[in-house]
């Protein structure tokens, strides 16, 4: 049995809805409380000009437990920046109607090899608007956004990133685009608050970390723009999403085991909603394995899949315990997945798929329900109990059993 988490908010616990056995039986081992800002140790004004020297230099100069802040300045909200390291201990604050926005310059995000904003086959040539390396109880908070401009016309390539990525989904190839914000080995960081709008790639991503809270978060990209993922916590243990609003272009939350870089275990994601996107995926790496994540009080509307776990014989490895409770989907053309073949790649890993429940979900609409268990190395094996369905369902079921109660 995994240790239990308790997710606080101010004065209450949680919200009207979950109930005191839903919040402890959260997979994250840390108590989460409601996070609160820190005190600044800088204040910049919007300058509506490329500030990212002015930025990174106050960054620089914080002392640990403390944030450099942005806030407007009388009309003016606007910063603009290059890449930027965020300090182990040191966080961003970006106040209530400032905006930071990607610089719309490829060359100012690349790392060094000249193919950022151009294709080829490893689409790792920009380095990320924000990164934090090896960083403990950093983080990035306030009622402001941060704009990654993924739908702008790129100053130097006569193309936008999102239409970058079009390319290369016609052409086989990868996209050299940032990300918005890129945590590696990180402990204890936290998202308050922040909106994140229009990244060029993944919008979060948390990778072999131990400690992520997104609390309050917004996340809102066009449907249209590919290879948009929300948040992507990749071979990492104790992260708790909350309170938060995700709508983007490709998966909403995207849990991966990356080979060699270790398993993904102890997460919770309570009381969010989500838009447009892919749903809430485990996948597609699992090959290190996925366990104990739980899944509390979701609200998906018009989202392309609901609860989904995905991979295929390249990269699929262990899944297990995992736990959705109380989730509503309303228009979601693939309410429940459960894909061993996602993308036919070839290979020697198998999944197996097991322990996996399903409590209290209410599906509106017509949708489909795929367990596809043709790469499994055992049937894939799941509960369903409480299912609140349409007439609209139908099934696919191969090399699965399903329980229903």
């Amino acid at each position: 049995m995994f240790n239990s988490a308790r997710v606080y908010s101010t004065g209450m616990v949680l919200c009207a809805g979950l109930s005191m056995i839903q919040i402890a039986s959260a997979s994250d081992t840390r108590t989460v409380r409601e996070p609160v800002i820190p005190s600044s140790c800088a204040t910049l004004k919007a300058t509506g000009s490329d500030t990212t020297r002015m930025i990174q230099t106050a960054l620089n100069n914080c002392s640990s437990g403390h944030a450099v802040k942005l806030i407007v300045q009388g009309s003016q909200r606007n910063f603009y920046s290059g890449p930027l390291v965020i300090p182990s201990g040191v966080s961003l604050w970006v106040d209530q109607g400032a905006i930071l926005h990607a610089l719309n310059r490829a060359s100012a995000f690349d790392n060094g090899n000249r193919t950022c904003g151009t294709l080829d086959t490893k689409g790792n040539g920009c380095s990320a608007l924000i990164t934090m390396n090896s960083a403990s109880n950093s983080g990035i908070y306030g009622l402001g956004s941060i704009d990654g401009q993924g739908g702008v016309t790129l100053s130097d390539k006569n193309i936008s990133w999102w239409n970058l990525a079009q390319q290369a989904k016609t052409s086989g190839k990868k996209q050299n685009a940032p990300r918005l914000i890129q945590i590696n080995n990180g402990h204890n960081i936290t998202l308050y608050k922040i909106t994140l709008r229009n990244s060029p790639n993944f919008h979060v991503v948390f990778k072999q970390g131990d400690g992520l809270t997104a609390w309050g978060v917004t996340i809102d990209t066009p449907a249209t723009a590919r290879n948009t993922d929300g948040i992507d916590p990749i071979s990492s243990r104790n992260v708790t999403v909350t309170h938060s609003y995700i709508s983007t272009g490709d998966d909403n939350v995207a849990i991966k085991a990356n080979p060699s870089a270790g398993s993904s275990t102890n997460m919770s994601f309570i009381d969010n909603r989500f838009g447009a996107g892919h749903g809430l995926s485990i996948g597609s790496e699992t090959t290190d394995g996925v366990y104990n994540i739980d899944v509390n009080g979701l609200t998906l509307s018009g989202t392309t899949n609901g609860l989904r776990i995905k991979s295929d014989q390249s990269a699929s490895g262990e899944v297990a315990n995992i736990h959705y409770n109380q989730v509503t989907m309303t228009n979601v053309p693939n309410a429940i997945v459960m894909d061993t073949v996602y993308e036919k790649k070839s290979g020697n890993t198998k999944a197996y798929w097991h322990d996996i429940s399903y409590n209290n979900i209410t599906v509106n609409g017509a949708s489909r329900f795929i367990f596809n268990g043709t790469n499994a190395s055992r049937p894939l094996s799941a509960t369903m109990r409480n299912m609140h369905l349409s007439n609209q369902i139908t099934w696919t079921k191969i090399n699965a059993n399903i329980l229903q109660y």
